[in-house]
């Protein structure tokens, strides 16, 4: 690492003391994020939410596009560069789910307020928290409050801003409430499906093996577990929610499975999905239901190495924190990021616990040391000293 990058981590004891004072800013614009509900594609609220806050932060070219993004500008001293900062709006909980956060001593807790309610509100708060350890950048900062980003959204927001915006973007960062410690430079490949299964109002049910849809989705299930998978390029199918009948007494006739195929290799991706597919079409020609095969997103595999200085910055960073790096790779942002050549990393701001589950939980104590992070990399990227081994 370059010299000059020796000052930006002396500094950063500093910056956690005094951005201590900020915790509570950061953590009641978090509340008020979350209790606006945002399940992917009625991110609308949440986006005008936002943009007020930009408004009110008196940041420039403040407005929400075409495909509902957030998005505004904090100008730098010379603004000769563009350094992107993104967090997504959507969440996995839907409007009908009570969004109420609970506070307590050190904990908050709430749907989604780790993925992505704290993002976005640090996003919200940016400018203050700059200001708070009096850190002027010569680079502009636009900051993307991204839609449409989980499930059969595709990353459809982040990608429609980075086809359409004019000028270069240096550098890029993701915020994600939890982990703190995680870095995601790289992602790998992923196809995200769903297999459907419906009988045929006329159907047959004399037919041999005609046991309805729970029985026959439970078999297809048991054969995509059989599939062998590599264990170089690693590889996994990951099963993630079924749903199938209505009733005690009813027989059931359609059902439907989401998965996601992952894997280092495009090419494994794409064998494993034709494999389903196959199973699909079998499963169709022996029972008679309508069994389909659904692609609803597709990620490539890529990123930069290991050892890029974006990425050495960011394990400095973190090592002088007293944080252990986790480096994972990621489906999420950073791989419309990578997609376009840009140096990206997806960053944690925080700790918390059950991700994903209506008890979803974020811990406040950690928050300084994440927003330390945050602005570390958000001075060596503008000092240009992420170009220096």
């Amino acid at each position: 690492m370059s010299s000059q990058c020796g000052p930006i981590l002396d500094s950063l004891n500093e910056y956690v003391r005094q951005l201590e004072g900020i915790r509570e800013a950061v953590f009641s614009t978090m509340v008020m994020v979350n209790e606006i509900p945002a399940p992917t594609f009625k991110e609308l609220n949440r986006a005008k939410f936002l943009v007020d806050r930009f408004s009110e932060l008196e940041m420039l070219n403040t407005s929400i596009d075409e495909k509902g993004n957030a998005i505004g500008i904090l100008p730098g001293r010379t603004g000769d560069n563009d350094i992107l900062v993104t967090a997504h709006l959507d969440s996995v909980f839907d409007n009908t789910i009570d969004h109420t956060v609970t506070l307590k001593p050190n904990v908050a807790i709430g749907p989604g307020i780790g993925d992505n309610s704290l993002g976005v509100a640090v996003l919200g708060t940016l400018p203050l928290i700059l200001r708070r350890i009096g850190l002027e950048l010569d680079s502009n900062l636009v900051l993307l409050g991204s839609t449409r980003s989980l499930g059969k959204g595709n990353l459809e927001g982040i990608r429609f801003v980075l086809n359409n915006y004019k000028r270069p973007l240096i550098s890029a960062l993701c915020l994600e409430g939890i982990k703190i410690g995680r870095l995601s430079f790289s992602s790998i490949g992923m196809l995200r499906g769903e297999l459907t299964y419906k009988i045929p109002e006329l159907y047959d049910w004399t037919k041999f093996n005609s046991v309805g849809a729970i029985v026959d989705m439970n078999d297809m299930i048991n054969r995509i577990l059989e599939i062998p998978l590599p264990r170089k390029p690693k590889s996994t199918i990951v099963l993630g929610q079924m749903e199938a009948g209505t009733s005690y007494n009813t027989l059931p006739t359609k059902a439907r499975l989401r998965f996601e195929i992952r894997s280092e290799s495009d090419e494994i991706v794409s064998s494993l999905a034709s494999r389903i597919n196959y199973l699909a079409e079998e499963m169709t020609s022996k029972t008679g239901a309508l069994v389909k095969f659904n692609k609803i997103a597709l990620r490539k595999s890529g990123g930069t190495e290991f050892s890029h200085p974006l990425n050495n910055i960011g394990r400095n960073i973190l090592n002088q924190l007293g944080i252990s790096p986790r480096i994972t790779p990621s489906t999420s942002e950073v791989t419309a990021l990578i997609d376009k050549g840009i140096p990206a990393l997806t960053i944690g701001l925080t700790d918390g616990e059950n991700g994903g589950d209506l008890e979803e939980s974020v811990f406040i104590e950690p928050i300084s040391k994440g927003l330390a992070q945050l602005a570390g990399l958000l001075r060596a990227i503008d000092e240009e000293c992420s170009k220096e081994h």
